[in-house]
């Protein structure tokens, strides 16, 4: 039996030349896609290592020519070496340290994977291949030892320094409170053990190692409860409303000489991924300034500390929200991760905290004083529809005539958020008033059309709204999605169940429902405090 590598039918196989027999034949009918060849006289197997393996197993005997083994074994090394590629298996051992992480790459070896699930929170990262270790006391100084008579790649990132650090000054017997922009509750104070225990009983109150103070979203209940809390400690309760700074607009890219746009190939990799319309305009936007800031810069030529000044000026500069600063971030990493493949190195980036807010709500009474102010049948029907049923402002827009069924009094909204489909109300008056706005406006394809026959646009509904507000003289801070908090709100007020609201809603996490229970201050006058029927 002899063993050569062909070319049969411009496909590359594995020709297996022996003199007629039967056992033979059958054997090798056992490989996959084994076939007969009458042009050649011969059978031929696929030019794969599972095939060549197989052939080796049947007639473990038989003597391959020299260079036939050769081409084969090399064709099973390069397999092996792409398979192990695709799976993040290296020949060698990384270790790149971070501020906050450690990323371990190494190839798949049972005694180390035990060395690295020993260190508390180690974890792997199924999508990059690495496994990660928090950065915090020894834990690079054992990896270090660990692997120090290996072949090991050692990175090592300078520390990032925060973006602010300055700090109210206050005394021992104060406690400072800082009311940011009617949001965040900042509360400054010497170590008190007892007393932190007791904020942390507060919704959403957090530790902010950053700044070094304690956070609550702002809400005159939680401001009424820290006041109560700190009273018996003798601290000296100091209150101070501090205004957020005004965000700087962009340079206008009428200002920028060489201003480009966003590479077509980054917009390509968004809607290959199916990103929706909403995703792609934002990054495609920040990614264009990030870009233009650059403008005298090649892409390939931007480093990472460079990354880092460019965020740093969003914040300290033009004074940009910490949701901004975030999209900005996953912009800039789509596309050197995404776009490119991953062909350059992972920025470690730290990203600002997650701020907790209560959203601003709306009562009853505003909301019919909202809607009695708003004349034009069309507007009208706008609003009511968004805020009886708890719409986003792009679900609002893309609503069509056949998502409002009548019948069973829902309304089907399709690929929202997350690309979900749900139902949510549909409430008498409303379809009373949508009946009456069909009739005289005759909508076409989109439920409410704007003068072409397009959907309406977002920036449409809040100019309805914001002459609504103004209108009937209301003093907070309104948008669009304050009638959907409004809606959530009311509702439990009302007595519905909250898994109900969070169906209504499209909330995949019941915990992103929760927080208007620490909104709503109805009943909270019915509760008795235990102390009062204490008899002292």
């Amino acid at each position: 039996m002899k063993v050569t590598k062909i070319i049969h039918r411009n496909k590359t196989r594995i020709c297996v030349n022996f003199p007629y027999d039967q056992e033979f034949v059958s054997k090798l009918r056992q490989i996959p896609d084994a076939r007969w060849s009458k042009t050649m006289g011969a059978w031929h197997v696929p030019y794969t290592k599972e095939a060549f393996g197989q052939l080796k197993t049947l007639f473990p005997d038989v003597e391959y020519e020299a260079k036939a083994v050769k081409e084969i074994k090399t064709k099973v090394v390069e397999e092996i070496k792409v398979a192990d590629a695709k799976r993040g298996i290296q020949n060698n051992i990384s270790i790149e340290i971070t501020e906050k992480q450690i990323i371990i790459k190494l190839p798949k070896n049972e005694t180390d994977i035990q060395f690295i699930r020993s260190f508390k929170y180690a974890r792997w990262n199924n999508s990059q291949f690495h496994w990660m270790v928090p950065n915090f006391g020894k834990n690079a100084d054992k990896l270090k030892s660990y692997f120090a008579k290996r072949n090991v790649e050692i990175t090592e990132h300078e520390p990032t320094e925060p973006l602010n650090t300055e700090q109210p000054s206050f005394t021992k017997d104060e406690l400072l409170v800082i009311n940011n922009s009617n949001r965040i509750l900042k509360l400054y104070f010497c170590f008190n053990k007892n007393l932190s225990q007791q904020l942390k009983q507060i919704p959403y109150c957090t530790w902010n190692g950053d700044k070094r103070c304690w956070e609550i979203p702002y809400s005159e209940k939680f401001l009424a409860e820290v006041r109560a809390i700190a009273e018996p400690y003798g601290l000296n309760y100091i209150y101070r409303e501090e205004k957020k700074l005004k965000v700087i607009p962009r340079t206008s890219k009428y200002d920028i000489k060489n201003y480009r746009a966003c590479p077509q190939n980054f917009i390509d990799k968004l809607r290959e991924l199916r990103y929706s319309q909403n995703t792609l305009d934002v990054y495609s936007d920040m990614f264009e300034e990030f870009i233009n800031y650059y403008e005298d810069y090649a892409l390939e030529d931007i480093t990472e500390p460079m990354i880092m000044d460019f965020l740093r000026y969003l914040v300290t500069e033009r004074h940009v929200s910490t949701s901004y600063q975030n999209q900005s971030i996953n912009a800039v990493k789509f596309y050197y991760e995404r776009v490119l493949g991953g062909r350059r190195k992972v920025y470690m980036i730290n990203r600002p905290r997650e701020e907790k807010f209560l959203p601003e709500v709306l009562s009853q009474e505003e909301v019919t004083a909202l809607l009695n102010a708003t004349e034009n049948l069309k507007h009208k029907a706008i609003l009511m529809t968004i805020y009886s049923a708890g719409l986003r402002i792009g679900e609002a827009i893309n609503l069509k005539i056949k998502d409002i069924d009548s019948n069973r009094m829902q309304i089907r909204v399709e690929q929202a958020k997350g690309k979900k489909d749900r139902y949510t109300l549909l409430g008498n008056k409303t379809l009373e008033i949508l009946r009456k706005y069909v009739a005289e406006y005759k909508p076409t394809i989109w439920l409410f059309e704007g003068a072409k026959g397009e959907a309406y646009s977002q920036k449409g509904i809040q100019a309805i709204l914001k002459k609504s507000v103004e209108k009937v003289g209301i003093k907070k801070h309104i948008t669009v999605h304050t009638l959907r908090h409004s809606f959530a709100t009311h509702l439990l007020e009302a007595g519905t169940d909250l898994r109900y609201i969070q169906s209504l809603l499209g909330h995949s996490n019941s915990k992103t429902t929760e927080i208007y229970t620490h909104i709503t201050t109805k009943g909270f006058d019915q509760i008795k405090s235990p102390l009062d029927n204490l008899n002292i």
